[in-house]
């Protein structure tokens, strides 16, 4: 079904599937959808079309030449829009005056600036509820990211009725000690969530509808599995789009190995959380069952054993807990009550959570 706010005024033609395979730079100039402006009948509550939400760490030297180029690009076609910046705690540069300065120049520049530094995914999720577009776009503040992107990422989302579009950089200017980690990232990452039609998870140049970034809360290092939570969040419809890749301009990568491990560590908790959350009992309670039974069937063997030995064959066995075995059963009986117990507090803990009965509806007629 499609969506209510779907364009009633020159809808996009069908986007042709061999476009999507082609960066901003090899397609012919995409037909923009119009929508009812607020005065109109038939408007559907979204003032702004296009909300740019950018992350920016020290980036003072790049955002003089990247808001503009958004700013060209956007009224070059049509799109009324917003830019939200948010400062991650930059100190060693002049990144929050800079954004001061720009949004003095542009009223549809907004700035947010942390006390301290929290995380590319904290950014997001205070920029995503700030945004107010139907279309959300993210992007990196250091220039690799082309905003020529932006009016091709907005009509596909809409004439195709997709949820997420997630960029892939199909040509990449990154050291082998980036790309390396992404690809085994990004194989793992497809496994575990189900997810086989992306290339890059960690892409930041991403186009969300309206609600979707809403619907959704970004902390951790979870900026790397947005899709995974859309999905997961009822938002299937995610596809992929190849988009240019430019060479760092300014400033160095902030790219380091703990960020691979602890994204690795973050997609287990979200594929724990997602899948157990509400229902702890069926993970820690059918795990702890599980090892109850067999350590105490292993007791059982060992008795069994001994009793056979002493009375059928009338010979003098060794004592159950003499052997290895049985402590091996008995700790397979603790742990698998421990478990159990675990399970039982947790559903305890749930069944008082504030969001036990939070769920995302969709739609009401």
């Amino acid at each position: 079904m499609p969506h209510l706010n779907t364009p009633i005024i020159n809808p996009v033609s069908a986007y042709p599937s061999e476009w999507n395979g082609l960066d901003s730079s090899e397609r012919p100039s995409p037909a923009i959808p119009r929508f009812p402006d607020p005065s109109d009948e038939g408007f559907d509550g979204f003032a702004i079309d296009l909300s740019v939400v950018i992350p920016a760490f020290e980036e003072a030297e790049s955002l003089p030449e990247l808001i503009p180029w958004i700013a060209r690009v956007c009224e070059t076609n049509g799109l009324s829009y917003e830019v939200i910046i948010v400062d991650d705690g930059s100190r060693k540069d002049a990144t929050w005056p800079v954004i001061k300065h720009l949004s003095h120049e542009n009223e549809r520049v907004r700035g947010i600036k942390f006390r301290r530094n929290y995380g590319k995914s904290a950014c997001l999720n205070v920029a995503f509820e700030a945004a107010q577009g139907r279309v959300i776009v993210t992007m990196d503040a250091d220039l690799q990211d082309s905003p020529d992107e932006l009016p091709w990422l907005y009509a596909r989302l809409l004439s195709q009725d997709l949820d997420l579009i997630s960029g892939w950089k199909k040509k990449r200017y990154d050291p082998l000690s980036k790309t390396l980690p992404t690809k085994l990232f990004n194989q793992a990452t497809r496994r575990m969530s189900g997810i086989y039609n992306l290339h890059d998870f960690n892409c930041g140049l991403k186009a969300y509808r309206h609600e979707v970034v809403k619907s959704i809360e970004v902390y951790g290092e979870m900026h790397r599995y947005i899709p995974v939570l859309a999905k997961w969040a009822g938002f299937p419809r995610i596809e992929e789009q190849v988009v240019q890749h430019r060479p760092r301009k300014y400033g160095k990568s902030k790219f380091g190995l703990n960020r691979f491990i602890n994204g690795f560590l973050d997609l287990l908790s979200i594929y724990f959380t997602q899948r157990f959350g509400k229902k702890p009992m069926h993970f820690f309670g059918a795990i702890g069952l599980l090892l109850f039974m067999l350590g105490t069937v292993f007791v059982m063997f060992l008795v069994g054993e001994k009793l056979y030995t002493n009375w059928v064959l009338n010979k003098l066995g060794r004592a159950v807990t003499d052997q290895w075995q049985f402590y091996v059963s008995l700790t397979l009986a603790i742990v698998g009550s421990q478990l159990f117990l675990a399970g039982f507090l947790g559903e305890l803990i749930s069944r008082n959570s504030t969001e036990r009965n939070v769920y995302l509806i969709g739609e009401r007629v």
